[in-house]
C-alpha cells in the first residue's frame, strides 16, 4: 500500500481549520503550511477562503510568494476556495492595486462578485467529474469567473433560475491540469466531502 500523501493548507489566514478537519476524513496527512520549508514537503495544497488581499500580502510577508509559484509552475497540485481562486486567477478585477496573484489559472475572476457579506447565500449546482447527484454550495462575499482561457475545463455555473439574478449562469469551479478552484466553500458542507476526495484523487495521481 502506498504511503498517505501529504496535503498543506496555506495557514496564513481564513477557513484553515475546516479543511484541514476535511482533509483529515480522506486517510491523507493534512498540515498547515506557514513557511517555505513546509511548502516544500507536502504533495498538494489547499489555498483556503479568506480575505485574498491579506493572504496576498501575508505570502509576500512570510516569503513563500515566489517558492509557491514555483511549486504550482514545477507541478503541485492545488485546491484553491473563495478568496483561494482569486489568488489562483491570471487577472483580477475589482482587486486592490497591490493585490498580487499567482498566474496559476487562465480565468480573469472578479472580486466580491457577489457582493456584501449579507449577501452570501447557497445554491445547488452541478460540479463536472462529482458522481452521486448536485452538491450544495456555501457564496460567502465570492468571486464569479469572467472569462476562461482554452486549456481551463468549467466544471460548474450557477444555475440559470429567477432566483439567481445576475448571478445566473456565472462560471463558479474550474479546472486547469492539476489545479482546481471553486468560487464556493466545500469545507464548510458537512458530510460532503466530493471536492476534496477528487482532489486527494488528483494528488495521489501526481
Amino acid at each position: 500500500m502506498s504511503a498517505a500523501p501529504v496535503i498543506g493548507v496555506l495557514a496564513l489566514q481564513g477557513d484553515v481549520r475546516e479543511h484541514l478537519v476535511a482533509l483529515a476524513e480522506l486517510d491523507v496527512l493534512a498540515r498547515p503550511v506557514r513557511r517555505a520549508s513546509e511548502l516544500a514537503e507536502v504533495d498538494g495544497l489547499v489555498l483556503p477562503g479568506g480575505e485574498s488581499t491579506t493572504m496576498s500580502r501575508l505570502l509576500t510577508v512570510f516569503d513563500l510568494f515566489e517558492p509557491l509559484r514555483e511549486r504550482i509552475a514545477d507541478g503541485l497540485p492545488v485546491l484553491g476556495s473563495c478568496a483561494g481562486m482569486i489568488l489562483l486567477a491570471r487577472e483580477v478585477l475589482d482587486g486592490r492595486e497591490d493585490q498580487r496573484s499567482l498566474d496559476a489559472l487562465d480565468i480573469v475572476v472578479r472580486r466580491n462578485a457577489f457582493g456584501r457579506q449579507v449577501d452570501s447565500f447557497e445554491a445547488t449546482l452541478d460540479v463536472a467529474g462529482l458522481s452521486d447527484g448536485p452538491m450544495r454550495a456555501v457564496f460567502i462575499r465570492a468571486p464569479w469567473v469572467e472569462s476562461v482561457g482554452a486549456d481551463v475545463e468549467v466544471l460548474a455555473t450557477v444555475p440559470e433560475v429567477p432566483e439567481a439574478g445576475s448571478a445566473a449562469g456565472r462560471i463558479v469551479a474550474v479546472r486547469q491540469g492539476a489545479v482546481i478552484a471553486t468560487a464556493f466553500h466545500p469545507e464548510l458542507v458537512e458530510g460532503d466531502r466530493r471536492v476534496h476526495e477528487e482532489f486527494v484523487r488528483v494528488v495521489r495521481e501526481r
